[in-house]
């Protein structure tokens, strides 16, 4: 049946199942279109009427990822889905009755790159059922998101989060939450972002508690990286690197562009390449998320899968990519938040690629999710692979990320480390 929500905004419709409310496509900031897309995101500004967020809205702008014999497709979406207004939330609910829920927010991976809120994986049907308003949130990507450019902000797709943010504090309890009792969580560049908003002045106060999911507080590019990878973007798109010229180019000529920056080498005197290769966009910044001055006020979950590289199919990257920059934000945490740093670690082996894909990167998001059992995460190409979930796994995990949301205590002491697997 359709339900309504009147936010400061205008008046969305709905959807109501069996575990609460669906919105989709709800804007947090106006569209980014032509030179908008390299500025700050901007306030929307409203709709008459009543706007439909029966349907999934577009995504922004990204190539397609392919992983040989895995499907990841509930792992990336739809892929490119076109349409301008695409700075959106999807919004899933008990009910939007004025109630003071816990709200948790997700920041998708994909590499800085791809990705968006319509990945099966983001249901988020279990959490809706347990009590909790998930927002889940599209941002900026690519040469739009995260290219240093003359003229325009750096970290836009970060810039994004924060104004999604922002639209949770103002608009969050007419879908029944309590903007007082928000956490963030994010995985892959979505756990990278999340780790970053804990050393974003502007951050603090929109939320209680994160969750870092195989991501790194390490992750960032130095300028001088950056400056590289904008200097292959400008020779290849035969333009200059500025934002007023970038604004004159399409977005599919953002994408067909991608091939050109890959495998970029971006060691420097000073800094190791942080992504090990795997993009050439990162957040952007003179001094790491895990060495800046870190938010001890809020609560934070962090941790990674014992078999990360596997994905990539490099046994030899996961400590370097994600391990080490998880540690040390989970240190640098840890001196100040006074006790409010839990750790895990996942090591479910799934039996894909002939039981190769082990406890890699993203295999713990269906268990986070509460989706382990769906049967398209399994057979030969499934994410899990042919052989079943262990049982009680995905609802141990999802109840631990739920209770951290509620009271910031997963089920272990801090600063021990929980295994999943």
């Amino acid at each position: 049946m359709y339900v309504q929500a009147e936010t400061p905004s205008g008046v969305v419709r709905g959807r109501r199942d069996s575990f609460g409310e669906l919105y989709h496509a709800v804007p947090y900031a106006a569209a980014p279109i032509g030179p908008g897309r390299f500025l700050a995101p901007a306030p929307h500004p409203g709709w008459p009427g009543v706007r439909d967020g029966t349907r999934p809205g577009p995504t922004a702008p990204q190539p397609v990822r392919d992983f040989g014999g895995l499907d990841m497709t509930p792992y990336f979406g739809p892929g490119w889905v076109r349409g301008d207004e695409y700075l959106t939330v999807d919004v899933r609910t008990p009910a939007a009755d004025g109630g003071r829920r816990p709200v948790m927010v997700f920041v998708h991976g994909g590499g800085f790159v791809t990705g968006s809120a319509r990945a099966a994986l983001y249901d988020g049907r279990a959490f809706s059922r347990d009590g909790i308003v998930l927002v889940k949130v599209n941002y900026r990507l690519g040469v739009p998101g995260f290219l240093d450019l003359e003229g325009a902000p750096p970290n836009r797709g970060l810039l994004d989060v924060l104004a999604a943010l922002g639209w949770v504090r103002d608009t969050v309890a007419v879908f029944g939450g309590d903007p007082g009792d928000v956490t963030v969580f994010g995985q892959s560049a979505g756990a990278t972002l999340t780790g970053a908003l804990l050393a974003t002045p502007e951050a603090k106060g929109l939320f209680r508690r994160a969750i870092v999911q195989s991501g790194s507080g390490t992750g960032a590019f130095t300028p001088e990286q950056a400056a590289r990878v904008t200097a292959a973007a400008a020779s290849a798109l035969g333009a200059e690197p500025t934002a007023r010229a970038f604004g004159e180019i399409p977005d599919g000529r953002f994408v067909e562009i991608l091939p050109a920056l890959a495998g970029l080498d971006l060691r420097t005197e000073t800094a190791e390449d942080p992504l090990a290769g795997l993009s050439p966009f990162s957040l952007v910044s003179p001094v790491q998320p895990a060495d800046g001055p870190l938010d001890g006020g809020v609560s934070l979950l962090i941790g990674t899968n014992t078999e990360e590289g596997n994905l990539y199919g490099r046994t030899d990257l996961g400590h370097t990519l994600f391990g080490a920059g998880t540690e040390r934000l989970a240190r640098a945490h840890a001196r100040i938040s006074g006790g409010h740093t839990h750790r895990y670690s996942f090591g479910h082996r799934s039996t894909a690629l002939n039981g190769r894909l082990g406890a890699a990167h993203t295999v713990e998001l269906p268990f986070v999710f509460d989706v382990a059992g769906e049967p398209w995460l399994h057979g030969e190409a499934g994410l899990l692979g042919p052989d079943p979930a262990p049982e009680g796994l995905a609802a141990r995990m999802h109840a631990a990320w739920v209770a951290f949301a509620r009271t910031g205590d997963p089920g272990w002491p801090a600063d021990t480390v929980e295994f999943f697997g």
